[in-house]
């Protein structure tokens, strides 16, 4: 699968979710069967590029290309000027946010508020496609069904992206009205394929191999996007590629496995961050790993007390080093509905956006 002049490993694409997709999550994924993954939201407002937040979600130093940068706000000219920004910070791929359905990114007419003015965001793909088009940098768009059960507009939205100079739609199966609540469905997602040319991604309650396959076979789709199902299990990209190629299942992976693959984000993870917020951004990861595991829950509880670098880490290989005594390998059956994370997500979605636009 191509974008642009970019070929891709595989159909298994990393979702852009705000406080997850930092770079170490996405470089662990890709080294993990995903083929392609997208950034955190960067916001388009020129007085936050300088704050910490923008500078590390602007860093991609040692990350497997393509790099593809998610941007977000509502003015065109702003949004334009964003994806140069980012093009010059190492972007190869520029994506236009209009999927979040986070209150204070809507509450701006940003995310997936802007499929309520179809105007505008026209004007916006417009805009970041003439900057992008002669650094041959291809743009790409994520939207949701519609803004309401009443307003599904998905496909008329993509097709204007299309003719204006976007290579890739991606459609999350849900309205912004749902947030993800409710199930995905996938009868728009296969609408919008049947009205383009350009690749199209259905994403939104792909959490197992076979989800997966059923939703590329129902939607037509050239690819899946997984999020939330990501969390905690990154190997799910390999496990799906493997079933999807075979028709059988991988074997769980095994526990010293998971041990160093934890670790070694970790220590990437702390790299980034810095120990103050290195050991509390890495909180909710930990906990994603553990949550479904014997005695997670309780290690969660313990884990979250702790206040530096070394001693989170050390309590990790520990209880991997117990587990490990009882099982060679994690138990099967893990993975978690998406639907379970769905206020969790919300929240994340927007504390990341409060804390980009103040």
């Amino acid at each position: 699968m191509n974008i642009g002049p970019f070929t891709l490993a595989n159909n298994l694409f990393v979702a852009p979710m705000a406080g997850v997709t930092d770079r170490p999550f996405r470089q662990l994924c890709k080294r993990l069967g995903a083929g392609y993954a997208v950034s955190e939201m960067v916001t388009s407002r020129r007085d936050l590029w300088n704050t910490l937040k923008t500078s590390r979600r602007a860093n991609h130093e040692g990350e497997p290309g393509p790099i593809a940068v998610q941007i977000a706000g509502t003015d065109a000219p702003m949004m334009a000027e964003a994806a140069a920004y980012n093009i010059d910070r190492g972007a190869q791929i520029i994506d236009i946010n209009m999927g979040c359905p986070a209150k204070k990114v809507c509450n701006k007419w940003a995310g997936s508020a802007l499929m309520q003015d179809e105007a505008l965001a026209l004007s916006i793909v417009q805009a970041v496609v003439a900057v992008c088009a002669p650094r041959r940098v291809p743009v790409t768009l994520k939207m949701r069904t519609g803004w309401c059960q009443s307003h599904k507009n998905a496909v008329v939205l993509a097709r204007a992206a299309q003719d204006a100079g976007v290579q890739m739609v991606t459609v999350h199966g849900r309205t912004r009205e749902q947030g993800y609540k409710g199930r995905a469905e996938y009868d728009t997602i296969r609408q919008v394929k049947a009205a383009l040319r350009i690749p199209v991604v259905a994403n939104g309650d792909i959490a197992t191999p076979e989800q997966a396959r059923d939703v590329l076979r129902e939607t037509g789709a050239d690819a899946v996007m997984i999020g939330r199902a990501a969390q905690g299990q990154p190997w799910i990209f390999r496990e799906i590629a493997h079933f999807l190629a075979t028709g059988e299942h991988l074997a769980p992976p095994l526990v010293a496995e998971v041990r160093r693959l934890l670790l070694d984000h970790l220590q990437d993870h702390y790299a980034l961050y810095g120990e103050f917020s290195g050991v509390r951004t890495a909180r909710k990861h930990i906990g994603w790993y553990v949550r479904a595991l014997p005695g997670g829950e309780a290690f969660r509880a313990r884990m979250n007390r702790l206040e530096n670098c070394q001693a989170q880490s050390a309590a990790v290989a520990d209880f991997f080093d117990e587990l490990g005594a009882g099982s060679d390998r994690l138990p099967r059956g893990l993975a978690r509905a998406p639907t379970d994370l769905g206020e969790e997500q919300e929240q994340r979605g927007e504390q990341g956006y409060e804390q980009e636009a103040h």
